[in-house]
């Protein structure tokens, strides 16, 4: 039994404990099995987080947290950039692909955005 099976997938309580082939959760009273914890937390878990843990999606609309190179120039913190694309397979541990106005296109990391 590994420590997420004890962490009810529904409200996060770290209370939950079993009953026979279920687990039960005292706190909101949710019951699963240890198969759909195990299948539900690596269908269900965000794969692209911004500096908030703020999910992120195709189309978004992000604020850069610090100031970042680009070449010779800087993109300041605070710029905003529209319609970001999220990379299925990383390019150089970048996972985002955009067009920011001034710079042209380029790659960014997700931990240096923020949504909104």
């Amino acid at each position: 039994m590994s420590v997420e099976e004890k962490m009810c997938p529904k409200c996060n309580s770290p209370y939950a404990y079993p009953d026979g082939f279920m687990w039960v959760c005292p706190e909101c009273a949710h019951e699963w099995s240890a198969d759909e914890a195990s299948d539900a937390s690596s269908e269900d878990a965000p794969k692209f987080l911004d500096a908030n843990g703020t999910p992120l999606q195709d189309g978004d609309t992000v604020t850069t947290i610090k100031d970042l190179k680009a070449g010779k120039d800087t993109v300041k913190c605070g710029t905003k950039v529209k319609n970001i694309r999220l990379l299925d397979e990383p390019v150089n541990g970048h996972d985002i692909s955009c067009k920011i106005t001034g710079f042209g296109a380029m790659y960014l990391k997700c931990s240096v955005v923020k949504k909104g």
